[in-house]
């Protein structure tokens, strides 16, 4: 996949140095014609729908997919909110190219998805897919902090069209996102339960499922539920970070045929997210529970020291409290997983399925893990191995199940035996509830609890009304016999040194170079401003300083010594002084800035202040260089004592 930035080009990351030196990238672009002006060609005229924002492998990342009607080259179009005016993307925003195939024959068209990387943290974005000239509306996304606490919200079985009334299912979904998203504006990511729809490869139940704007708004980490996984429309709506779709984790372990599925991961801030295809329970083709397990081992194994809470994501519920609890699928996996994920400690559970709610007791090895915990407690003190697993409700209110009975099968293990605590439930809930009221759960990631709240999305009367809770639990980490430290780092206070680059993404668009005397191609631009600030006691020296690296397409190169420059500052402060002038090397046959350069900079006891540098650039390349559209990086080091 190609973009017009990435990550280490996100120019208005604040760099901070006490001494020494750290660089940054800028990028930029020349296109070269051979002197000659084309004709624009013709717009594209695609049809854009199905549009959604996903999640990205970590909190700096968002996925985009959506449907197009014609096979065509498409993108996404990223700007900072405060950048674009009256609908305007600013020149230079970043473009990430989109990829994509054929959908199958019952979806017709074609789908398309792209990462957005290098994003900054307490930012709001503007995007837009397509092309130029066929742009879709455009939505928008809100960054906050990359570290720390957040909340996040999980939704349980939308299952649009189960009730037979496809608008009255989308309403209700409608509601339940709006509703949640009013009440926590400041939730981050939208964790599905999995069976988005009643019927796998139902396009109209697709487009009310995607009715939301929300879903456009909020990253949405999908789930795949036994009613998604019938046909390919799951993976032609939705795109996942991490996924392994090979066999074992495909529905039949056959990921040829018209199923969809995989299992995946993410880390958003201090959670470690797996997602499981739960289909897949068959062994065939080293399918099954087994494979699941080694999935979960491998990645805690590899990333669970890079987060502080583990949760995991699937469909079919292995604790919950109606018709779908005595399964037998079900009741197999009630005896494969809880042991390995207490063993990898596990802290929270999400499941769906079930379309009712409930809340288990503290699990261990597959018994509850302190039999004096009591029915409903509001804070529960896991152990080591102490994992608590959730059922949602439906979030649509397509379908509810009802709550059954206890049965004598035990009270451990599969069995789906009496709670001696509270004999109408099943051993293993602590919580169960079926009011046939929409509701969705809310997740509070602190850094010394997980704090799950169940809420109604609709009224159950006067007396329990929208935002009214059906549950409340603060699960309280263990720390065993130690003691645990914690402490929050903030951001650094005033006295220090520092830089950014003025722009979002460091683009610099020379646009498409001029022929000039019949022997050479010429361009010209400005590098986004750098702006320095220095607050140090000590007056210390600083300099900026650059180089850049060959301009470059695919396998056709010419040299970055053919740019030069002209340093000025813009606005003066902290000392600054311009750098000296730097020819293109076709001037002088010297080296240009393709070895390090003075921007800025600024003598021993210069004052407190900041300052904002900038250069005209000036790029001249003999008109043997081919045809093409170029880039290169200019690389901005600071350097401070």
């Amino acid at each position: 996949m190609r973009s017009s930035n990435s990550s280490r080009t996100s120019g208005s990351a604040r760099r901070r140095v006490a001494t020494g030196a750290t660089a940054a990238f800028l990028g930029l672009t020349v296109a070269l014609g051979n002197g000659l002006v084309t004709s624009a060609s013709a717009a594209d005229t695609a049809t854009l729908s199905g549009i959604v924002l996903g999640v990205g492998a970590n909190e700096t990342q968002r996925t985009v997919t959506w449907y197009s009607s014609a096979d065509t080259a498409q993108q996404i179009q990223v700007a900072p909110t405060a950048q674009v005016t009256d609908g305007q993307f600013p020149a230079g925003s970043a473009t990430f190219d989109a990829i994509g195939a054929a959908n199958i024959a019952t979806s017709g068209g074609f789908n398309r998805h792209a990462t957005i990387t290098g994003l900054k943290e307490n930012t709001q974005y503007s995007y837009r897919v397509g092309s130029e000239g066929n742009w879709s509306s455009t939505y928008s996304f809100k960054t906050q902090d990359f570290e720390g606490e957040y909340d996040f919200l999980f939704y349980g079985d939308p299952q649009i069209g189960s009730s037979g009334n496809l608008a009255a299912d989308q309403a209700g979904w409608q509601d339940t996102v709006d509703v949640s998203l009013r009440a926590n504006p400041n939730a981050e990511i939208l964790v599905s339960g999995g069976d988005q729809v009643e019927t796998a490869n139902t396009e109209s139940q697709w487009n009310s499922f995607l009715a939301p704007d929300g879903l456009r708004q909020y990253p949405w980490a999908a789930t795949i539920g036994n009613h998604d996984v019938g046909g390919k429309a799951y993976e032609q709506h939705f795109t996942t970070p991490n996924t392994d779709r090979s066999a074992p984790y495909y529905d039949n372990g056959n990921p040829d045929g018209t199923k969809s599925g995989g299992d995946y991961w993410y880390i958003y801030k201090d959670v470690l997210f797996i997602d499981l295809n739960s289909n897949s329970y068959n062994s065939a083709n080293g399918g099954g529970d087994a494979a699941h397990v080694n999935y979960v081992t491998d990645v805690i194994n590899k990333h669970g020291n890079e987060a502080k809470w583990k949760v995991l994501v699937y469909h079919h519920a292995i604790y919950s409290p109606a018709s779908h609890a005595k399964d037998s699928e079900n009741k197999q996996r009630r005896l494969d997983f809880p042991t390995t994920f207490s063993k990898l400690g596990v802290d929270l559970v999400l499941q769906g399925h079930d379309h009712s709610y409930s809340r288990s007791y503290l699990i261990k090895n597959g018994e509850k893990e302190n039999p004096a915990e009591q029915p409903g407690a509001s804070d529960v003190y896991p152990g080591p191995g102490g994992v608590l697993y959730v059922t949602a409700n439906s979030a649509s209110g397509s379908k509810y199940y009802d709550i059954t009975k206890p049965d004598s099968s035990g009270t451990s293990g599969a069995g789906n035996g009496a709670d001696p605590l509270n004999p109408n439930s099943y051993w293993y809930n602590s919580v169960q509830n079926q009011e046939h009221v929409r509701t969705y759960v809310k997740v509070q990631v602190r850094n010394d609890k997980l704090v799950v709240e169940n809420i109604r999305s609709a009224a159950n009367g006067a007396d329990q009304p929208v935002g009214s809770h059906v549950d409340d639990v603060t699960v309280h980490p263990y720390h065993g016999d130690k003691q645990d430290l914690q402490v929050d780092v903030p951001n650094p206070a005033p006295g220090e040194f520092g830089w950014t680059i003025d722009g979002y993404n460091g683009l610099v668009d020379l646009g498409t170079a001029k022929e000039q005397d019949g022997d050479h191609f010429v361009a010209g631009g400005k590098i986004n401003p750098i702006l320095v600030s220095d607050s140090r006691r000590s007056l210390a020296p600083w300099s900026i300083s650059a180089n850049v690296g060959d301009f470059k397409d695919a396998d056709k190169t010419f040299s970055g010594s053919y740019l030069g420059w002209t340093p000025y500052v813009l606005d003066g402060g902290a000392g600054a002084k311009a750098g000296d002038p730097v020819n293109s090397g076709y001037d002088d046959h010297g080296q240009g800035l393709s070895v390090s350069r003075g921007l800025g900079s600024a003598e021993q006891g210069h004052p407190r202040g900041s300052a904002k540098l900038g250069a005209d650039l000036d790029l001249k390349i003999p008109d043997s260089v081919e045809k093409g559209g170029y880039r290169a990086t200019l690389t901005i080091t600071a350097l401070s004592s």
